[in-house]
């Protein structure tokens, strides 16, 4: 790491320009909402707001997206008051989890974006975008996204094998030839 630069700054770096407005949005969201920190949930919300590739997953900007958008807008009345003054822990363990990396982020969180930079080495790509984002989020299917998604009716499972995305700590079913 480039001296005088902090890991969440390197991590940073590895975003695309959209992806980067959407964890500032998320960070700004958790610090209005009183919350301890950015969590899955602050990623979904952000991506949902800004990412038409996201929505398409999810059937577009139709009535899905209008549900999430509206579950997660009642943070501060619904599903916040569940998870007011606690930290999201990642629903997987995973021993490449570095929590220390991105400071004020929830351990799943971190998680999730771990899996998108894995999914850029992945495919030798520069910076992640938001989809990379969106997979990491699916990819523990006991994160707070994933729980808002799968009451919304969304097969969150499904998504991250449409996606090629793994759990952590599940083996990889991949042929290699």
């Amino acid at each position: 790491m480039p001296a005088g630069r902090t890991a969440g700054a390197v991590i940073e770096d590895r975003l695309s320009e959209q992806l980067a407005a959407v964890v500032a949005t998320a960070r700004r969201r958790a610090s209005r909402g009183g919350d301890r920190g950015v969590d899955t949930a602050h990623l979904l919300h952000s991506l949902l707001e800004s990412d038409p590739v996201v929505r398409a997953f999810l059937g577009g900007g139709g009535p899905l997206t209008a549900k999430l958008l509206g579950y997660l807008a009642q943070r501060s009345i619904g599903y916040g008051l569940r998870w007011r003054h606690s930290v999201e822990k990642a629903g997987v363990p995973c021993a490449g989890v570095d929590e220390g990396l991105l400071p004020g982020w929830s351990p799943a969180a971190v998680m999730a974006m771990e899996v998108a930079l894995g999914c850029v080495r992945a495919r030798g790509a520069d910076r992640a975008d938001g989809v990379d984002l969106f997979a990491g989020l699916v990819a523990d299917a006991e994160c707070r996204a994933a729980e808002v998604l799968r009451t919304a009716g969304v097969d969150v499972r499904g998504i991250a094998t449409g996606l090629g995305v793994r759990r952590p700590g599940e083996p990889d079913s991949r042929r290699v030839s």
